[in-house]
């Protein structure tokens, strides 16, 4: 039980003159609930059952059928990343691969327009809670940030939509009792995952990422300043 002096302190706003008074407590960024996005039935999946991606699958290999150069940035490549709330099979498999082909061969140019785009579709894919929509997600990211020069500092002003789902995934290192082990899934730990991903934009994110970073997973620790 919180003591009377502990339940008195007044809550003020992070990084501000107030944070350094005392009987005062800093708070924290918006909380996150997963699970609160259905996963499935995305534009992806009504996109490849028609047959209108310039692709096809063939023993789970994605084959191209035409250039990069031939492909619509702007509109194909959110659908991608739409695809990454899917759980069946080939769709999430597709997509991934898809988007990964896309950012590893497209140039900047093409890339850091549509960043914008993406934001929807990463913070719908975090939100949905399930372990291998999160992970994959987690990895996209990480590609997207690097595909390109001067996307990860295009992705700060939307740390607000995207990061604060993490704040559930970074401990979930253990079955924390919600039924999902994150830890033992397709042996990967997502709270390293989460931290990474992190880690990842702080350095390429620029001078403002890591306090905005520090705003929304007030947990995390710079990886550049040490």
């Amino acid at each position: 039980m919180k003591s009377v002096k502990s339940r008195s302190k007044r809550v003020v706003p992070p990084f501000s003159s107030q944070s350094r008074q005392p009987n005062t407590i800093v708070a924290g960024p918006p909380r996150s609930r997963s699970c609160q996005t259905p996963i499935g039935n995305t534009a992806f999946r009504r996109y490849y059952d028609r047959g209108d991606f310039m692709l096809s699958v063939d023993s789970g290999r994605v084959m191209w059928k035409t250039s990069f150069e031939n492909i619509d940035y702007h509109h194909y490549l959110p659908i991608f990343f739409d695809g990454l709330r899917e759980v069946a099979y080939p769709y999430r498999a597709v997509a991934e691969r898809g988007a990964t082909d896309m950012l590893k061969n497209g140039t900047p140019d093409r890339i850091l327009p549509v960043v914008p785009q993406l934001i929807i579709p990463i913070k719908l894919a975090l939100n949905t809670g399930h372990p291998d929509v999160v992970i994959a997600t987690l990895k996209m990211v990480q590609t997207l940030v690097t595909s390109a020069d001067m996307v990860g500092e295009a992705l700060v002003p939307y740390y607000r939509q995207i990061l604060p789902p993490l704040n559930v995934y970074k401990n979930l290192n253990k079955n924390t009792g919600d039924g999902i082990d994150y830890a033992q899934y397709q042996q990967e730990d997502v709270g390293d995952l989460v931290n990474n991903t992190l880690e990842i934009l702080e350095r390429h994110g620029g001078t403002h990422a890591f306090i905005n970073i520090k705003y929304m997973i007030p947990t995390y620790e710079s990886s550049v300043a040490n």
